[in-house]
């Protein structure tokens, strides 16, 4: 039996890649022979993976997609492997691994907040009308037999919106390291204070932020010039339009109070640095972010709108806030200046992720596999 993998830029050390790989590494134990198709080989630990090269020439992200997507499934139909999973939105696939949410909702979050002329312009967006219409159509192909959903609530939107049976709709939760990540990494909270010049009596709000927009920096801004001082935000990520937001803290007076700290190789010194952790985003599936956050022992204030939103609210580990509502995320995190209820959401927070380590996620995957792999091999009339 052959399980092709299909993933357009397969990044090894990717928190995704990484739980994919094990999960391979047990089929291949199980004598099942694995196929990636990707635009370029990574440097993966898998030697015994076949690759499969994918790479047709393209200009524009449009056309990168479409294009990818044509090649990978014309050789998917000719070399006919047994079962596929996909984590790109193309009809040849048995498994989708919806690692990036609902692309309908996505695009609702962002005309919520756009100018007429940017909502006008996204709905004629022909790389949006492409993806919409790939979406609608991967949901209701008949070839579609599992979905790997990063939160119930990246489920519940696909229930909701496709035609699709529940029972082939599977959560996984992506997986965190509870080791590497852990508590002990307080003790690097006065080196990074002293790096940034943050005063040792602020309450330190850090948000890891890899695209700005959709975690929405500019939100978590406002809410803080709604708090007093000493309390303060950490900024880690970097953004083309960075300077919008140095801006806008300058506008609201918190410039001394907000510090960009960029891009950083290792973020877990700035977890340690914390007191809490806050993810304001517009739409994400499944963040690492928050789990690694959760790992460390840190309380965290998300949106209604972050997939890891119903682990915090069913273990009691943090505080949810309307999505791109300022008041609502400020009234939290002034919650957040006490203490106690910090202490209280601490100790929840890391609980809650334990059960999501790297072995247990992996295991979920292999019985997934397994299962459809057995039914695939089963005669057609039996």
């Amino acid at each position: 039996m052959r399980l092709a993998l299909v993933r357009q830029d397969f990044v090894p050390d990717g928190a995704v890649e990484r739980v994919t790989e094990r999960a391979l590494e047990a089929l291949l134990e199980r004598n099942v022979a694995v196929s990636l198709y990707t635009r370029s080989w990574p440097q993966t630990r898998l030697q015994l993976v076949e690759p499969v090269i994918c790479n047709p020439f393209h200009l524009g992200p449009l056309w990168r997609d479409w294009g990818f997507a044509r090649a990978t499934c014309r050789d998917i139909r000719r070399s006919q492997p047994s079962l596929v999973e996909s984590h790109e939105r193309m009809l040849c696939c048995d498994i989708y691994r919806a690692g990036e949410g609902v692309q309908a909702v996505w695009l609702e979050e962002q005309l919520k907040r756009a100018s007429t002329r940017a909502r006008i312009s996204a709905l004629l967006s022909p790389r949006n009308r492409y993806q919409l219409t790939v979406e609608k159509r991967l949901y209701a192909s008949p070839w579609l037999r599992a979905v790997i959903c990063n939160s119930k609530m990246v489920r519940d939107e696909i229930l909701e919106r496709f035609a699709i049976q529940e029972a082939k709709v599977h959560v996984v939760y992506n997986p965190v390291d509870s080791a590497y990540f852990n508590p002990g990494l307080r003790a690097e909270r006065t080196r990074i204070l002293e790096r940034y010049r943050i005063g040792a009596a602020a309450t330190v709000y850090l948000l890891i932020a890899p695209d700005f927009m959709r975690c929405d920096v500019g939100t978590a801004i406002a809410a803080l010039a709604a708090l007093p001082p000493p309390a303060h935000l950490l900024v880690v990520g970097d953004d083309p339009d960075v300077e919008r937001y140095h801006h806008r803290a300058r506008a609201l007076a918190v410039a001394d109070r907000v510090t960009f700290a960029g891009t950083v190789g290792d973020t877990r010194a700035y977890y340690g640095a914390a007191d809490v952790f806050v993810l304001p985003s517009l739409y994400d599936p499944s963040p690492h972010t928050v789990l690694q956050a959760m790992a460390c022992a840190l309380p965290v204030v998300t949106s209604t709108k972050c997939g890891a939103a119903e682990l915090l609210r069913e273990h009691d580990a943090g505080l949810i806030a309307e999505s791109g509502n300022s008041a609502s995320l400020a009234s939290h995190m002034d919650r957040m200046r006490d203490p106690a209820t910090r202490e209280r959401f601490a100790a929840n927070a890391r609980q809650a992720v334990l059960p999501l380590s790297p072995s247990a996620i992996t295991l979920q995957l292999v019985l997934l596999y397994r299962d459809l792999l057995a039914s695939m091999a089963k005669p057609q009339n039996s």
